[in-house]
């Protein structure tokens, strides 16, 4: 835009352009375009300050198309690919993209897989996001292949969308936007000046040239000089950091100038990252390889910083000035024998970047006025050889763990070490050179010897204490060794002038059969690919969440305010400063609620807000509201709680246990007589963890509360799958009637159970604040306090005692489950009871007890997540080898535990059809082969099945209604009790009213859920969302089609419109309709019952390959066969199979929740918290639908899909402890090992046992860095 924006509030120029993307996600993300820059680049939105934007081009998605005007074929290929579920992340994705496009129209698929890399998804696997955008690409690599999977026949016209480019609307680059003419004449005609903009509580300057930036930094030498604003753009957002001044460098043309010179080359420390990797890649093609090791060393670690987004906006000079002590380019440029150019107003001086640079956690040698003004990156010398090392939670944008730049220079035609640097980021509190370690080297030949005596002066050298900040202690050590080692073989390839062409992996496509019969009607869409229906308004950004509805007159914004300690008695509330603080109007605590001050979950009291106790960090305590967000967060922050301690902390189960703090009922069952069966078997003995995993769905709780003035009526718009949970919290919060409250769901962007029990009672507290001041409310948690407030999966110890006999048949098993409930009950008994019900999954043991409990914890509660305890219950994988596995599947129509009868033959025909499809045999002797041959690399190979049982227990959970009008035009309004966040339940109910009423899609609609249109509704959750709202519009339509039949009798050659208005000029056409509720119950007691209406069925088998050295693995290939009936919508349905597998990598292999020894969380956002990223997908990833099935339990013989297979990511957990037993075996270790779940690289890691894990010595007693759960 020509002008910028009012000044006024400062904190209003750092909130994104959506005011619902959040940043670390990549959902906020434009493209920029500056008149002196003949390229475009990304952003994320939440870090650009719009000071900054002076004079930019700045497109949305908003900008590149709509579905009122004309799309973009960016925006129709991921609707049409079905790459789009909550859609919450998916304008990123398109604008990710289409800023590829702009500056490359033919991109190849690792540029189209490295410009994802910077935006996160929960929901689609990440598989048909790839597969639509492949097709921009002019020749498309193996890669693809990897992706793509077996859909059917009922998805051909889907894959004729996405690969025949004649159907798709065709990118023309000549068509795209120009650069705004008046941007071009303002940079013309306007006069250079520094701009300064003042807020409440800084002033941003930013100066044009070097002399003035040099004297601005003289007078405020405290003021930090912003570039990429992606440090300092994180402390003021989510740490409260105030910069009276802050100094923007943008404009001073100094400090981005690069010169190329025969001994290196000079980058301006203004440069961004993607500069700084094109200046690069230039020079390395240029210049003769022996001169370019430091370059692409430095290359190749920059393709792992960060995601594309903040590439294009952090810079060299950043990386380098805050000295983070995980850096990336830090040890490399000091290895390299890099320097900087500083400069002050008194001159300029250069500085190397050596062992005496860096003097502690973001602290350098630079004075505090002075300037980084370029970065001197020199050729290597022939004999010389450079590396980069990184290892991090995630393959790619993913802070380091600990990297390394190491560098050695040989004596000219020898192998002795004339010199050499070793530096290593994520072992102390800046960067650290390891001298010690590399005088043992110098002078000496490169060779196993002395690399051994460089070992052992490396253990001695770099050490961490047992509670050095990020934990890892051993892990961290170890990495340091194995960096070092794999330098020694890199170097040993160098100078045997040899070097191994890297592996192309063919993948393969695969066909499953088609769901829609022979002689369909071609206007039926039941059983096919038919797109999201709100798919179009993702891409475009059209699509309104809660957090979209328009700002209204006098709203107010409100902030909660937590406990800081894990328990304590509240002896005082301090909110005068609170109150007295600008646009503050109100602060609340539990003395002000009129009605009911707690919600009662499982027939337990969980307060809305603490009275006189807390219990675990994060309890919330009071609310602040005010006219603004800014104005919340500050006043929240100013309320001063005050504490007196209470002893008896409680924060793991086995202390929980040792106290007996349980939630009461715990539960048992058994059958058989176990003990007996002990006594004639061998048996073991184990027990394996479970951590817990965050939901981090892509939009955090949100919710406006709208009083209308009248009758004490409430409206309210919040983002949650129970609305009637959420009306009816408000109605008894404020002590009215449930009928002065409507609850109002548009959609929600992704859920995950996450959004049941704490949305009720944020909802209560922001109804009370709107109730007091008279006035609409909103409240939007930040990612922190989300994390913080609403809990997470249930971690889990299992200890468990199976015994068998000599041919592999289990006889008995003896499991205890104990949950880390949390400080409150929340769904934590459900949770155990439904684990208990789960715990033979496939299997027939035929003496079997389980007991489980939730221990009461001082942690925050935790709640319902997909799968509800199923994914916690992989016991038996863990104590018997897989060939085992296959004698002891249901065989026949058994009797489960809690005498439920099935049939076991759909269960079988999974597992076999999975051992055939994945080439299970064959494989397995390849992974067998490939052991042998790799010392440092290891392959494991397994085959999970599963027995989901789908539906609640309690009977009154399985209904739903549904209310659908017919307007005189024809046009029908379906109105239902599920709410869409991303599993498609608007989609197919439209599949189901278009099939009952015989009308085209595209003359159904449904507006949004809604308690005032249909009351007393279940929860969207247990897979039964489509089973029960389905039935309940199919009963309504065909009461209404029925109601038709004498007017099609009388008009049988009339249409859908001329019969409506014939029968709607006399009768009202509006129908209740109503689901045949399942009669399910389990009775504990007599320990026996029907839980479910029905059972669904699996089988997967995951191929890894696992480093040994740092633990990393990649998934290889993954089959997974699916039995889900006859499917609604097999590409909704595919997409929820695969989203749902990698939901349970994550939870199985990467994502790690941790608490401080107080009990505060660590990991609060995307920084701390690594969820699966497109580079997590398998490299072949198959999935098939198992055909044939039917369910006479559900609509269209279909079922449940949206949970079950999160469980089948344990595959990959598995095959990751094979590869690590095929490690162990090489290291010379034997018998029963511990891996306990997340498996991240640190726990496979250390499993393996190498011989340099095993040199780190134990770390001294002391209390760690965080705890250790369950």
């Amino acid at each position: 835009t020509p002008g910028l924006p009012p000044s006024d509030c400062w904190d209003r120029l750092w909130l994104p352009l959506r005011p619902r993307r959040i940043s670390g996600l990549g959902v906020c993300v434009l493209k920029l375009w500056f008149p002196s820059l003949c390229s475009h680049f990304s952003v994320n939105a939440c870090l650009m300050p719009v000071c900054q934007l002076h004079g930019a081009a700045v497109t949305t998605v908003e900008g590149i198309g709509s579905t009122k005007t004309r799309l973009h074929p960016v925006q129709e290929r991921i609707a049409k690919a079905h790459g789009s579920q909550c859609g919450f992340c998916t304008p990123g994705m398109v604008m990710s993209i289409y800023t590829l496009l702009r500056n490359k129209p033919q991109p190849t698929m690792e540029e189209i897989r490295e410009t994802l890399g910077g935006n996160l998804c929960r929901c689609t696997g990440y598989r048909p996001i790839i597969d639509g955008y492949r097709t921009f690409c002019e020749v498309i690599s193996s890669f693809i292949s990897g992706f793509l999977h077996a859909v059917g026949e009922s998805l051909e016209p889907f894959r004729t969308e996405t690969s025949g480019k004649e159907k798709l609307l065709p990118l023309d680059p000549t068509q795209e936007l120009i650069f705004p003419p008046e941007l071009i004449r303002m940079a013309e005609l306007e006069e250079r000046a520094t701009q300064t903009f003042r807020g409440e509580r800084m002033t941003w300057i930013s100066p044009i040239s070097l002399d003035e930036l040099l004297q601005l930094k003289s007078q405020h030498p405290q003021a930090p000089v912003v570039m990429g604003n992606t440090n300092l753009g994180l402390d003021i957002k989510f740490k409260g950091v105030v910069h009276p001044i802050i100094i923007s460098g943008f404009r001073v043309r100094e400090l981005f100038e690069v010169t190329e010179k025969p001994e290196g080359v000079c980058i301006g420390a203004g440069s961004s990252l993607s500069t700084v990797r094109s200046v690069l890649e230039k020079c390395v093609c240029s210049l003769p390889a022996e001169h370019t090791q430091t370059l692409a060393a430095l290359l190749e670690q920059l393709s792992h910083v960060a995601g594309e987004q903040i590439r294009n906006v952090a810079t060299l000079g950043g990386n380098v000035a805050s000295a983070y002590p995980n850096s990336d380019l830090n040890p490399v440029l000091a290895a390299g024998n890099a320097d900087h150019l500083c400069v002050i107003p008194e001159g300029k001086r250069e500085v190397p970047l050596d062992k005496d640079f860096f003097v502690g956690f973001g602290k350098t040698v630079l004075k505090p006025d002075e300037i980084v003004l370029s970065v001197f990156i020199p050729v290597s010398r022939k004999g010389e050889v450079v590396r980069a090392f990184r290892h991090a939670p995630r393959k790619e944008n993913a802070l380091a763990t600990v990297n390394a730049g190491l560098r050695v220079w040989f004596e000219e035609g020898s192998n002795v070490v004339k010199e050499m640097s070793v530096y290593y980021g994520g072992v102390g509190p800046c960067t650290v050179s390891a001298e010690r370690t590399v005088q043992q080297v110098i002078g000496r030949p490169w060779n196993e010897a002395t690399l051994s005596d460089a070992y052992r002066a490396l253990v001695d050298e770099v050490t961490l204490g047992a509670s050095a900040p990020g934990g890892k202690v051993m892990f961290r050590r170890s990495l340091t060794l194995s960096l070092l080692f794999r330098f020694y073989l890199h170097v040993l390839q160098h100078l045997k002038d040899t070097v191994r062409p890297p592996s192309v992996t063919c993948r393969r496509f695969s066909d499953a059969d088609s769901d829609v019969p022979s002689g369909q009607s071609e206007q039926d869409p039941v059983g096919r690919a038919v797109q999201h229906q709100a798919a179009l308004s993702h891409a475009t950004g059209e699509a309104v969440y809660c957090d979209d509805f328009p700002r209204t007159q006098g709203e107010l914004f409100l902030s909660v305010v937590t406990s800081a300690r894990a328990h304590a008695r509240i002896t005082h509330i301090d909110v005068s400063r609170a109150l007295s603080m600008p646009g503050v109007v109100d602060v609340f605590t539990a003395d002000d609620i009129p009605g009911k001050k707690f919600r009662s979950f499982t027939g337990i009291d969980e307060e809305i807000l603490a009275q006189g106790e807390v219990t675990c960090v994060g309890q919330m305590v009071c609310a602040v509201v005010a006219d603004t967000k800014p104005h919340a967060k500050l006043a929240s922050a100013a309320v001063k709680v005050h504490y007196e301690d209470l002893p008896d902390r409680i924060f793991t189960v086995e202390v929980a246990v040792e106290k007996r703090s349980f939630f009461l009922p715990q539960r048992e069952i058994q059958r058989g007589d176990v003990t007996k069966a002990f006594q004639e078997a061998d048996h073991i003995y184990e027990e394996i963890r479970l951590g817990g995993q965050e939901h981090f769905y892509m939009e955090t709780q949100s919710m406006l509360v709208i009083p209308l003035g009248e009758e004490k009526e409430m409206k309210v718009y919040a983002s949650t799958q129970h609305p009637t949970m959420v009306q009816e919290a408000v109605a008894e919060t404020l002590g009215i009637p449930s009928s002065r409250v409507s609850c109002h769901v548009k959609r929600i962007g992704g859920a995950f159970g996450g959004k049941l029990s704490k949305t009720s009672i944020l909802a209560s507290i922001t109804a009370l604040a709107a109730w007091r001041s008279e006035r609409p409310v909103r409240c939007v948690l930040d990612r922190g306090e989300d994390m913080l407030i609403t809990g997470a999966r249930h971690p889990v110890l299992g200890k468990y005692k199976v015994g068998f006999m000599s041919d592999g048949r289990i006889t008995a098993a003896d499991v205890r489950y104990y949950a880390n409930a949390g400080h409150t009950p929340d769904d934590s008994v459900l949770v155990i009871e439904k684990i208990l019900l789960h715990m033979d999954n496939a299997y027939n043991i035929l003496n079997l007890r389980g007991q489980s409990a939730a221990c009461k914890t001082n942690l925050p509660s935790n709640t319902a997540f997909r799968g509800f305890g199923v994914p916690q219950t992989p016991w038996l994988h863990c104590g018997c080898a897989s060939s085992c596995l296959t004698k002891n599947l249901y065989k026949e129509t058994s009797l489960t535990h809690y005498k439920m009868e099935f049939d076991p033959e759909v269960l079988l025909r999974c597992w076999e059809e999975c051992k055939e499809r994945s080439e299970l045999d064959r494989r397995r002797l390849d992974v067998a082969r490939f052991n042998q041959q790799n010392r440092w690399k290891k392959r494991g190979i397994a085959l999970i099945p599963l027995k989901y049982g789908v539906g609640f227990a309690e009977g009154f959970l399985n209904q739903a209604a549904a209310l659908v009008h017919i307007y005189k035009d024809g046009s029908v309004l379906v109105s239902h009790g599920g709410t869409e966040m991303g599993q498609g339940i608007h989609t197919k109910v439209q599949q189901v009213a278009s099939r009952e009423l015989d009308v085209p899609l595209s003359m159904i609609h449904i507006s949004e859920t809604s308690t005032s249109s249909v009351p007393n509704t279940c929860p969207s959750a247990a897979s039964i969302g489509t089973d029960v709202n389905g039935m309940a519009v199919k009963d309504a339509c065909q009461t209404l089609y029925k109601s038709l039949e004498p007017i099609r009798k009388q008009d049988p050659n009339g249409t859908w419109q001329s019969w409506v208005q014939l029968f709607g000029s006399n009768t009202s056409f509006i129908k209740w309709g109503k689901n045949k509720r399942h009669d399910l119950y389990m009775d504990w007691v007599k320990q026996e019952g029907r839980p479910y209406a029905y059972f669904t069925y699996s089988a997967c088998c995951s191929e890894v390959e696992l480093d040994c050295l740092t633990g990393e693995y990649r998934t290889v290939r993954t089959d997974l066969v699916a039995d889900i009936g006859r499917s609604i919508n097999p590409a909704i349905d595919i997409g929820q199979i695969e989203g749902a597998f990698m939901q349970g990598l994550g939870l199985y292999t990467m994502e790690e929740l941790k608490f401080s020894p107080s009990g505060v969380l660590y990991t609060r956002g995307p920084g701390q918290y690594k969820i699966p990223a497109v580079c997590d997908v398998p490299l072949q990833f198959n999935v098939y639908l198992l055909s044939g099935s039917h369910n006479p339990h559900a609509i269209y013989s279909s079922k449940g899909v949206g949970e079950p297979t999160v469980f089948l990511g344990c595959s990959v957990f598995f095959a990751l402890k094979e590869a690590v037993a095929a490690a162990r075996s090489d290291a010379g270790l034997s018998g029963p090992f511990t891996l306990h779940s997340p498996a991240t690289p640190e726990r496979a890691c250390i499993a393996c046992g190498t011989r340099f894990t095993q040199m780190i010595p134990e770390t001294e007693t002391a209390q760690p860095w965080a705890l250790e759960l369950p």
